[in-house]
């Protein structure tokens, strides 16, 4: 079935859609996105998310192509048209074009492209791979200094899980100066006697909307919370680890660099807080 998509004011069917050769996302990585999760027909944490995608415009000097009710309308019209229950949609926003390659940024007049697209998970919440956990190796992180940003760069996060592929694992985990600074499409937690541990909000990660949320739950849960840096092998040591991202939730981790954590299964507080999540989510979903 063809998707209907989104592409600036116009709802398309994805074989027609088109922007320009020249758009700067294409030839510069000079766009921002976000991913919005759909649960029950309904968006979870939209406000968060838009909230983020105008920080990352204000940092790129990049004007908004709308307002935000607009860009809630144009998300619950698409998941509308496509039926979407369980699923994602994905807003990519770049500086747009004026005709031509320039390294010189565009006048100021030209218009942002906005693109939207729907993408259908049956079974989103109920993941086969949360009740099983995933595998994570960890690599050398050589992004860009601006993570913070979450812009379209995703060069080397790709690399990143085809080296994880290649090593029969599931995903990897970024070091930079000695310390884990994120997974290539998530943050980063590992648990230890009860104590859940992730590196603090800075310009070297993302600062994920899932991430807020979950330890603002595990706070209401009562469960310690310590934001800091933290090494591959503590990690290593851990009884549980798990990432938060808005496509995964909450997704706990069984092994690391091929160190099996606790009895290899998901561990209790990553279960726990998974179930919190989409509980909490699903009520609160728009």
């Amino acid at each position: 079935m063809t998707r209907t998509v989104y592409v600036n004011g116009e709802y398309l069917p994805e074989t027609e859609a088109k922007v320009s050769i020249f758009d700067r996302g294409f030839l510069f990585a000079d766009a921002v996105y976000e991913v919005t999760s759909v649960l029950d027909g309904k968006l979870i944490d939209f406000e968060g998310h838009a909230v983020r995608l105008k920080r990352s415009l204000d940092e790129l000097e990049m004007a908004e192509p709308c307002t935000k009710n607009e860009l809630l309308d144009i998300h619950r019209k698409l998941v509308e048209l496509n039926g979407i229950e369980e699923g994602l949609v994905y807003l990519q926003v770049s500086r747009g074009s004026d005709g031509d390659r320039d390294f010189v940024f565009p006048s100021a007049d030209t218009k942002p492209s906005l693109v939207l697209f729907t993408q259908n998970k049956p079974g989103l919440a109920d993941s086969p791979a949360a009740k099983k956990g995933a595998k994570i190796i960890s690599i050398e992180d050589i992004r860009w200094g601006r993570r913070d940003i979450k812009t379209v760069q995703l060069l080397y996060p790709s690399m990143g899980k085809m080296m994880a592929k290649k090593a029969g694992c599931d995903d990897a985990w970024l070091i930079e100066d000695g310390y884990v600074t994120e997974g290539t499409s998530n943050n980063a937690y590992y648990v230890k006697d009860g104590k859940i541990v992730t590196r603090p909000l800075s310009t070297d990660i993302l600062h994920g909307i899932t991430r807020k949320a979950v330890l603002r739950m595990a706070a209401e849960a009562q469960m310690e919370v310590e934001e800091r840096l933290f090494t591959i092998d503590e990690a290593k040591d851990a009884d549980e680890a798990f990432t938060t991202s808005a496509s995964a939730f909450v997704m706990p981790v069984v092994e690391i660099d091929g160190v099996t954590l606790g009895d290899g299964s998901p561990g209790p507080i990553a279960k726990r807080l998974r179930e919190i999540y989409l509980d909490e989510s699903r009520k609160a979903a728009i």
